[in-house]
């Protein structure tokens, strides 16, 4: 449900209609901050509902998924589509993680289809995307960005991202990371596999204690995730996973505030029940 109110929203968008229409008999600046205040009110009559930017966001995932079974010609006409879908996802839903990291995905896709140069804008498009993830959550698209810092040769902001991954616990098993194809301009350096070297002895720790890795996460109580089935392709499976993990984190970290608040009403109200026999 929209947290605007219909009335308001109506309103709203008769005024962006207004501005567009006097921009269109003004000129030079005037007509500028006309469309500008326009796109405002536009951008405000679509923002905060949150169903619209789920739909929107499944749309364009169902989209992913059905162009990996489609010919070139096809399958970029779905990318493209998918593409409109997460930006109009993000729209109505500025901080919706998923439509920002599978639209940068869609991005990257089209890249390969066109046989795109790794300084292709398509990748720049993508990066855009995928910062937008980070911003969002911290980590959540930095091995995202390292493979495209992987294709560009950038060895020192693709060991940057890799480490940030680890750390956000967003970076794919070490086997994975190993056989993706965009890490082949950076697979054979030696910090490469020093830092894959230090992921192994990472996930053995955590094996010994039993902690939950990437591949083991377990569900949590009072954690509900409404997403859509895990990808049987193994490219999309990692950044579905991505996801998965960084929407756990979010909510887990939403559980907590939930019940921290909870303890200090509890122990307001304790305290004020209390009767002061000094008084």
């Amino acid at each position: 449900m929209s947290l605007f109110p219909p009335f308001s929203k109506s309103s709203t968008l008769k005024a962006a209609i207004k501005h567009v229409a006097e921009a269109r008999n003004s000129e030079g600046g005037k007509a500028d901050q006309l469309y500008k205040s326009a796109y405002q009110g536009f951008a405000k009559v679509v923002a905060g509902d949150a169903v619209l930017a789920d739909a929107l966001h499944n749309w364009g995932f169902a989209q992913l998924h059905h162009a990996k079974n489609k010919g070139k010609d096809e399958a970029i006409g779905l990318y493209e589509d998918a593409v409109n879908k997460f930006t109009f996802c993000l729209l109505a839903s500025p901080n919706h993680l998923g439509g920002a990291i599978d639209g940068g995905f869609a991005y990257m896709e089209l890249a390969r289809l066109n046989n795109a140069q790794p300084e292709d804008p398509l990748y720049d498009k993508a990066i855009e995307f995928f910062e937008k993830a980070g911003h969002i959550q911290k980590g959540s698209a930095a091995y995202n960005l390292a493979c495209i810092h992987a294709l560009r040769d950038d060895h020192e902001a693709c060991r940057a991202a890799l480490e940030l991954a680890k750390e956000c616990g967003s970076l794919p098993d070490e086997q994975d990371v190993m056989n993706d194809p965009d890490m082949a301009p950076v697979k054979d350096a030696q910090w490469f596999h020093e830092f894959l070297g230090s992921v192994a002895v990472k996930l053995a720790e955590a094996a010994e204690n039993d902690r939950r890795t990437r591949r083991g996460l377990k569900k949590v109580d009072e954690v509900k995730l409404d997403l859509p089935p895990r990808p049987t392709d193994s490219t999309l499976r990692r950044h579905y996973d991505t996801m998965i993990a960084a929407e756990i984190d979010r909510q887990r970290e939403a559980l907590k505030a939930k019940q921290e608040r909870e303890a200090e009403e509890k122990a307001k109200k304790k305290k004020g029940d209390k009767f002061d026999y000094y008084k």
